[in-house]
């Protein structure tokens, strides 16, 4: 699949199209589950995660496993950025999204969906885990 073709899957709307950010605030948000919406959210950067990370490490880690690292990995590279503009070394979004994919494994694993909710209430919850994790995240922050 394309990038194209994958962001089109995730907002909607073709790349760079009016509407794609709203749409993918809207989708993500409204997720049912956490695990779905890591699939709306940053499609750009979600596709070549996908491609650069999760897929070649599935092909011989379990998916759980592959997943988990593919987060961390995500937040190690933001860390850089951070790391490079401030040049201070602080890991703080490497355990932040630890602690996401955490939240994406055990949600998977123990079934919990919340798509029969309004969506304002699937936007809190999904809101409250990534605010829960960055507040874990702040206890471990290197």
């Amino acid at each position: 699949m394309k990038l194209s073709d994958y962001v089109k899957k995730r907002t909607g709307v073709p790349l760079g199209q009016s509407g794609s950010l709203r749409n993918m605030l809207h989708r993500s948000l409204g997720a049912g589950k956490f695990s779905i919406f890591w699939q709306y959210w940053n499609p750009i950067w979600g596709f070549y995660l996908g491609k650069l990370i999760f897929k070649p490490l599935k092909s011989f880690l379990p998916n759980a496993v592959s997943l988990l690292i593919t987060f961390v990995v995500s937040g190690f590279i933001h860390d850089l950025v951070i790391i490079v503009l401030t040049k201070q070394f602080t890991l703080l979004l490497t355990p932040w999204f630890l602690f996401m994919g955490l939240c994406v494994i055990i949600g998977d694993y123990a079934n919990i969906d919340y798509s029969k909710y309004a969506w304002i209430i699937r936007a809190t919850i999904n809101i409250a885990i990534i605010f829960s994790c960055l507040f874990f995240a702040y206890q471990v922050k290197i």
